[in-house]
Parts: C-alpha cells; structure tokens; sequence
C-alpha cells in the first residue's frame, strides 16, 4: 500500500512541478495581454521557445513584457501633452532663429573687408 501512496506522490510533484514551470513562463506573456503590449504575440511564443533553452530568454521577456505601459507607451514621454510638447518645440526653434539670426548678424559686422 505504502509503495501506491509513494508512486502517486511522486506522480503527482511531477505533474504540479511541470505545470508550475508552465504558469510561470506564462507571467510575461499575462503581463503583456494586461497592459494591451503590442508584441503580446511574440512574448507568448518566445516564452515557449525559452522552455526549450534552458530559461536563458524569459528575464528579457519580463523586461520587455513590462517596459510597454499603455499611458506612456513605451516610458519615453515626459507627462506632457502632445500640443504642449508640440509648443515647447516651436518655442526652441524659435530661440534658435533668433541666436542664428544674431550671430549671422555679428559675424557679418566683424568679417574684414566689410
């Protein structure tokens, strides 16, 4: 009786320890659907392609599972809008015609021959 008990424990830790490791390269991939990533696709089969490779690839799927955030996109936003962002950078362009105008202006006072 005791070796049935024994065969089922361990046919039992095999099966959860095999579905364990399938929950668990899952997370990038649930990761990914929650925050609507656009690459969902591809993190869910490179996890499956990362069983295969002894794990070397899912740290870098968590990474890039979790660098897509769907209010900031991709973090490279600063919080601004974009017609904020849009008047910040006509604001710059402006400040830069005005000193290329003005230093236009003080080379062509101070060349020789002029």
């Amino acid at each position: 009786m005791l070796d049935y008990v024994a065969l089922f424990m361990l046919v039992f830790v095999v099966i959860v320890l095999f579905y364990g490791i399938i929950a668990i390269h899952d997370i990038p991939y649930e990761i990914a659907k929650k925050r609507g990533h656009p690459h969902q696709d591809a993190i869910h089969v490179t996890g499956w392609i990362s069983l295969l490779t002894l794990h070397i690839l899912w740290p870098f799927l968590w990474i890039w599972a979790t660098l897509y955030r769907p209010d900031r996109g991709w973090g490279f936003k600063d919080g601004r809008s974009d017609h904020e962002h849009l008047a910040s950078l006509e604001a710059q362009v402006a400040e830069l015609k005005k000193r290329l105008d003005r230093y236009e202006s003080d080379r062509s006072t101070n060349e020789p021959g002029a």
